[in-house]
C-alpha cells in the first residue's frame, strides 16, 4: 500500500510540472503580446535552470551512488539517444493546436505521442529524483505531506516547472496569432507536458525495482536534459533574438546566469 502511495505521490509531482507548462498562457490574459526580450531572456533562464540541475542534482548525485564514474556515462549516452530518436520521430510532424481543437480520437492519439516523445525526458528526471522516496530521512530529506521526500527531488520539481513556463509561453504566442481563446492557450500548453507524469511515473518505477541501475538513471534524465537545451532551448532563444541588439545574446546570458544561479542550492544537498 505504501509503494502505490509513493506512485500517487510522484504522479502528482509530475503533474505538478505539467500544469507548470500552462501558466505560460498567463500573459495573455493581461497583454497581446510578449516582447522578444523576456521571451528570449526566459527561454536563457530555462536552459540555465535545466543544466544546473543536470550537472548539480542528476550527475553529482549519480556519481555519488556509482562505484565508478563509468556507471553514469551509458546512461548520459542513452539519453542523448533517446532525445535524438524522438527529433527523428516527430520529424516532418507539425503540432497545430487550432487543428486539433476538433480532431478525432485517431488524430488526437497521434498528437499525444509527438508530444510524449518530445516531453518524456523531463518526467524521467523527475521520477528519478524521487527514487530514495520514503526510505530514509536526514539532512538530505525533508517531511512533506506524510512522506519523506528527497531535496533533490523538490529541487527538480520546482526546477522542470519552472523550465515548463517558457515552454508554454512558445506555444502560446503562435495560437494567439490563430486567436485561440486564452483558456484553450491554457489548455494546449499544459496538454503539451502531459506525458510528464507518465515518465516519472515509468522512471520512478524502474529504479525503484532495480537499484543498480540508479546512477544509470541519473545520468539517462541528465544526458536528455542538456541534450534539449543545447539543441532546442539555446537555438530557439537565438532564433527569437534575431532581431534584438547582438542577437539577443545578452538576454540569453543573463537568463542562463540567473537559471544556474537559482539552482546553486543543489550543491549544497
Amino acid at each position: 500500500m505504501a509503494l502505490l502511495e509513493n506512485f500517487v505521490f510522484v504522479f502528482i509531482a509530475g503533474l505538478v510540472t505539467a500544469l507548470a507548462t500552462g501558466i505560460g498562457a498567463l500573459p495573455f490574459f493581461l497583454v497581446d503580446d510578449v516582447s522578444d526580450r523576456w521571451n528570449v531572456a526566459l527561454w536563457g533562464l530555462a536552459s540555465g535552470i535545466m543544466v544546473a540541475a543536470s550537472v548539480f542534482g542528476l550527475i553529482f548525485e549519480g556519481l555519488a551512488e556509482a562505484a565508478s564514474p563509468l556507471e553514469v556515462v551509458p546512461g548520459l549516452l542513452a539519453g542523448v539517444v533517446l532525445v535524438v530518436v524522438a527529433h527523428r520521430i516527430i520529424e516532418g510532424y507539425e503540432v497545430n493546436p487550432k487543428r486539433y481543437e476538433k480532431a478525432d480520437f485517431r488524430k488526437l492519439l497521434l498528437i499525444l505521442g509527438v508530444l510524449t516523445v518530445h516531453s518524456f525526458p523531463e518526467g524521467v528526471a523527475v521520477g528519478v529524483a524521487f527514487a530514495d522516496l520514503g526510505l530514509a530521512g536526514g539532512p538530505d530529506a525533508v517531511a512533506m505531506f506524510g512522506f519523506v521526500v528527497p531535496l533533490l527531488a523538490i529541487f527538480m520539481t520546482v526546477a522542470i516547472s519552472i523550465h515548463n513556463v517558457p515552454e508554454g509561453l512558445a506555444i502560446s504566442i503562435p495560437l494567439r496569432t490563430l486567436g485561440v481563446s486564452e483558456w484553450r492557450m491554457v489548455w494546449w500548453a499544459v496538454f503539451s507536458s502531459l506525458p510528464q507524469p507518465l515518465g516519472a511515473v515509468l522512471a520512478y518505477g524502474f529504479v525503484r525495482v532495480a537499484r543498480e541501475f540508479l546512477p544509470m538513471g541519473f545520468g539517462f534524465a541528465a544526458g536528455a536534459m542538456i541534450f534539449l537545451v543545447v539543441t532546442e532551448f539555446v537555438p530557439e532563444a537565438l532564433e527569437i533574438g534575431e532581431g534584438l541588439p547582438g542577437g539577443g545574446k545578452r538576454e540569453l546570458a543573463a537568463g542562463v546566469v540567473a537559471g544556474v544561479a537559482a539552482m546553486v542550492p543543489l550543491l549544497f544537498v
